[in-house]
């Protein structure tokens, strides 16, 4: 995961992941990362429309489209997830983005666990627009659960399966940290450059919070605790964190 891959037609590299998504996007030079976060989620048909409508209104190509934060009723079996996801996939391919296998966006998707939408949706999305060549570096991480991505299967690679222990939370923690540390070392970057960190997870984070997340310096702007399931059953605990200078929110 040390190397990047360029994706020029949309402004920004990308850390080469699964076909699904891409372990995390930095803009390139000339470019910059800005962040929307749609008022309520929107379902992911209207939700691509709304995205294409809003880059064609600022004179931005579909391929500038370099991330999003998906929210899904309920966590996928992965034969479900999978399927999930070649149709979302579809749509990337559509818009000149995925091609061959390869797909540079990066992506979380979670469930809430209280007042889930209906059908998978759009809650959140990110894109490159033009920059000056000294704009700060701008980037987005994927999220990730406690199992590393790419194996045959999820279940049988699960840090502390079906542990929800405060001492099995812990070391998941500790592994989808290191998880986002190397992929933000990845894009040259560390905690410091972060400006907005995620948690996804139903489980009590306190136990852990100050001497994991805190002492690791991945809390130093504060923390978002969604209170949201991971995607795939038997995942427990997911982060994601970004580093952009602009967000905001469209109604």
């Amino acid at each position: 995961m040390s190397n990047t891959a360029e994706f020029f037609k949309g402004g920004y590299r990308y850390i080469p992941g699964v076909f699904q998504y891409s372990a995390g996007v930095a803009a390139l030079p000339g470019f910059e990362i800005v962040h929307a976060r749609f008022k309520k989620p929107v379902p992911l048909k209207d939700g691509f429309k709304r995205i294409a409508d809003h880059l064609s209104s600022i004179g931005r190509p579909l391929t500038a489209f370099c991330a999003c934060e998906l929210r899904s009723p309920a966590p996928f079996t992965e034969a479900g997830f999978r399927a999930f996801n070649e149709v979302y996939v579809g749509t990337l391919s559509e818009w000149g983005i995925f091609k061959d296998g390869k797909n540079p966006v990066a992506r979380s998707n979670v469930c809430p666990e209280i007042a889930p939408p209906p059908e998978p949706s759009f809650y959140a999305f990110a894109y490159t627009v033009p920059a000056s060549n000294n704009a700060p570096p701008s980037a987005v991480i994927a999220g990730s659960g406690e199992v590393p991505e790419g194996k045959q299967n999820y279940r049988d690679h699960i840090i502390r399966l079906g542990d929800i222990s405060p001492d099995g939370l812990r070391e998941k923690a500790r592994w989808v940290l290191g998880e986002m540390e190397r992929r933000l070392a990845a894009l040259g970057m560390t905690w410091t450059d972060v400006t907005s960190t995620q948690v996804y997870t139903v489980h009590n984070l306190c136990p852990f919070l100050a001497d994991e997340i805190v002492a690791r310096g991945a809390a130093k702007d504060g923390l978002i605790w969604h209170y949201c399931r991971p995607p795939i059953v038997d995942i427990e605990y997911e982060m994601d964190c970004r580093s952009v200078a602009r967000e905001f929110v469209i109604d």
